[in-house]
């Protein structure tokens, strides 16, 4: 593979000829770097389900922290992982950022065995699924310099919202994968269920060890390393100091925040809500429609022209949806429950990508990276503070209607904010 000594996509014979080629077969590695990612991530959304199922004796505030424990320490990760491409390189950085998530995946794999793990170590393992967590920022910040500004909303929406599919891939995989036998004899011995039948839960964990294995392999030999992409942690961290990094911010949490948080959550709340319907059966639509919706959300905007309006209106789109969600939570209708919150989660996928198209619009080419990847960092900790917020709500009142109202509100801020900075027609942005 030869070593590319010049990059300039924004040169349209360059990007005809071999710029497009080159950064598309970059984008297909970093797309599934990032999925089995997200796969890690997320592990415990469906992994804590099930628990107490196989013997341990967890309460229902240790089983959401569990759930969220992973957002937390992802978006720390992401605040360091955000610097790293402009550091060490693109390639580099994938290798490493991928090649840690074994550690997690064969971890959690011996200690869901063992009944008599203490939380404490759930918890530390849990924590690990962080590492998980944190590679969008630098996938993000990566991929970024490949495309030109015409291309960058549709690239963008592409390796997130696939990569944000494997919430989904995890959460549907997860029920089918731990009732395979013959693949649990070669990693442990299975665990009995109440009702007699025998699961394999290591199965959820030791199932990705191989794919990540292969992701590192690809990602060395076939991923490319650009020139002229490094920058200082000192001039990447510039970008706090403008006041666009801290409101685009406050909408990437609307948005991505609201994804990965109510991934993580949504398996617990149906349990806790609806306790006759096998939460981890339906968990998986809401993130599988909110990533898939995502490419669209960047394609939308870039055939639009306006990141910022496609964003606004699905704002609107995502308040309704939760006061839907509200009513028929307390109607005790799972079908409109369960509806709505798919069409919340379809709110999230179109607005995370449209938001990140507003950014390469907003800012110069070489605040882009760093924006994408620090705001990516502060929406992560979405995953920690819904499922907390939630799992405080159940607690303190039974109900999760506390929770719900709280999103209203912010999502009516946000609502203001996205109108006043950016999609107004005097706003000075055309993003």
């Amino acid at each position: 593979m030869a070593k590319i000594t010049e990059w300039n996509p924004e040169d349209e014979q360059f990007w005809a000829s071999k710029g497009k080629k080159i950064a598309n077969k970059n984008l297909y590695l970093s797309v599934y770097a990032l999925i089995l990612a997200f796969i890690i991530w997320q592990l415990w959304s469906v992994v804590a389900v099930r628990l107490n199922d196989v013997g341990f004796d967890f309460t229902s505030g240790q089983l959401f922290t569990l759930a969220a424990l992973p957002g937390l320490t992802g978006a720390t990760f992401r605040l360091v992982y955000t610097f790293l491409p402009g550091m060490m390189g693109g390639k580099k950085t994938t290798l490493l950022t991928t090649g840690v998530l074994l550690i997690p995946a064969i971890g959690i794999g011996f200690a869901v065995q063992n009944p008599e793990t203490s939380f404490m170590t759930m918890a530390i393992l849990a924590a690990f699924c962080g590492l998980g967590g944190g590679n969008l920022a630098s996938s993000t910040s990566a991929l970024n310099p490949f495309y030109p500004k015409k291309a960058k909303g549709t690239a963008n929406g592409i390796n997130v919202g696939i990569g944000n599919l494997g919430v989904s891939v995890v959460q549907f995989l997860t029920p089918i994968v731990i009732g395979f036998g013959f693949f649990g004899v070669m990693t442990g011995g299975g665990q009995v269920l109440p009702d007699g039948s025998e699961i394999y839960i290591q199965n959820a964990a030791f199932i990705w060890v191989i794919p990540i294995v292969l992701s590192f392999v690809l990602t060395l030999f076939f991923m490319d390393e650009l020139p002229n992409t490094k920058q200082s942690v000192k001039s990447q961290l510039s970008v706090l100091k403008l006041k666009h990094t801290w409101i685009m911010a406050w909408l990437y949490i609307m948005c991505f925040g609201s994804f990965i948080g109510f991934g993580a959550a949504f398996p617990l709340i149906i349990d806790s809500e609806f306790s006759a319907v096998d939460g981890v059966q339906y968990a998986f639509l809401g993130p599988l429609i909110g990533a898939a919706l995502r490419p669209a959300g960047g394609w939308l905007s870039d055939k639009v022209g306006s990141g910022a309006s496609v964003t606004f209106w699905t704002i609107i789109g995502m308040v309704l949806s939760t006061l839907g969600i509200l009513y028929f939570l307390n109607a005790e209708n799972f079908i409109g429950f369960l509806l709505l919150f798919i069409l919340l989660f379809a709110g999230t996928g179109i607005a995370n990508g449209s938001t990140f198209r507003m950014v390469p619009f907003i800012f110069e080419e070489k605040q882009s990276a760093p924006v994408m990847g620090l705001i990516a960092a502060f929406a992560a900790y979405g995953a920690y503070f819904i499922p907390e917020i939630f799992g405080t709500s159940i607690d303190a009142t039974g109900s999760a209607n506390i929770a719900l109202y709280i999103f209203v509100v912010y999502y009516l801020v946000s609502l203001f904010v996205c109108w006043f900075w950016y999609s107004r027609k005097n706003s000075g942005f055309d993003c």
